[in-house]
């Protein structure tokens, strides 16, 4: 689950693996979030045309012990919502998992690249982050989800939804660059436009995205003096849409080095925009402790 869509991936077994997504309702109602999920629920059901045995979920929401969302800053009407009740009404029968997007994105690429220690940031509608060491993810279950989107590298700066300044999701994320590259030419731009504009060297599009780069470099240049992870990947769809962006992160990364201690090589997410998606099957095969 995401800010602006859902993704599902059904792995039947002895068949291939069925992909499919759809966007959520724009009314800014829950029950017609809960409609749609239940709507394509029934259409992955009957594709497969095999009982669904288990299911695993990766969302970006905080829930408590008992799958209820506490918040969700991009969705503040699933506050309350009791998330463990409406998937065992779409799955039913099903074994359920579920966890941090962030975190689970983190451990299927932790599993994808074969590093044991690995920091992960997923650049979309939000920004989400998870950490591996030593094959584990960090702080681990039960114990909270590595957010990594509200690490504050701007205390004056942008509002955050969470309610505070300069968290790197007000800075870096999709939404804030568009604003950002919006403001400086003086009128609306798309993610298209955007993406043929820094692919042009135009002026507004440029500084918009460095802006970002250099605010998400900023927070993982951070997160690696703690954690000396071996690697450092960047996932999530604007940032697997826009060519250049995590180039561009690496080299402000770089220049936030010190002496004898270079942050650790920044790359793209191997399983590009879909780190959480298939973190969300590890933990429906029960392989991340969620």
């Amino acid at each position: 689950m995401g800010g602006t869509k859902v993704a599902f991936r059904a792995e039947p077994d002895g068949a291939d693996a069925h992909e499919s997504s759809f966007n959520w309702p724009e009314s800014g109602r829950t029950a017609d979030d809960i409609t749609a999920l239940h709507r394509h629920a029934e259409e992955i059901r009957a594709r497969t045309g095999q009982p669904v045995a288990a299911v695993g979920v990766a969302v970006p929401a905080t829930l408590d012990a008992d799958g209820r969302v506490t918040s969700w800053p991009t969705r503040p009407f699933w506050r309350g919502l009791d998330l463990a009740t409406v998937l065992g009404e779409l799955f039913p029968r099903a074994e359920l998992h579920w966890a941090d997007d962030g975190d689970l994105a983190a451990l299927a690429e932790a599993q994808a690249s074969g590093r044991a220690n690995l920091v992960y940031v997923g650049v979309g509608t939000g920004i989400g982050g998870g950490i591996v060491l030593g094959g584990r993810s960090v702080p681990g279950p039960r114990r909270g989800s590595c957010e990594l989107g509200h690490l504050i590298v701007a205390r004056q700066g942008e509002r955050c939804d969470c309610g505070r300044r300069g968290c790197v999701q007000a800075e870096a994320s999709g939404p804030a660059t568009l604003r950002r590259a919006s403001a400086a030419r003086g009128a609306r731009v798309s993610f298209a436009e955007l993406r043929h504009g820094y692919a042009e060297g135009a002026g507004w599009a440029v500084a918009a995205v460095e802006h970002s780069c250099a605010a998400l470099a900023a927070a993982l240049v951070g997160v690696g003096e703690l954690v000396r992870p071996d690697a450092m990947v960047i996932g999530g769809g604007f940032a697997a849409g826009l060519p250049g962006f995590v180039e561009e992160t690496s080299r402000q990364a770089a220049l936030l080095s010190r002496q004898g201690h270079p942050p650790a090589p920044i790359g793209p997410a191997v399983l590009g925009g879909k780190s959480s998606l298939h973190g969300a099957v590890l933990a429906a095969r029960g392989g991340t402790g969620a």
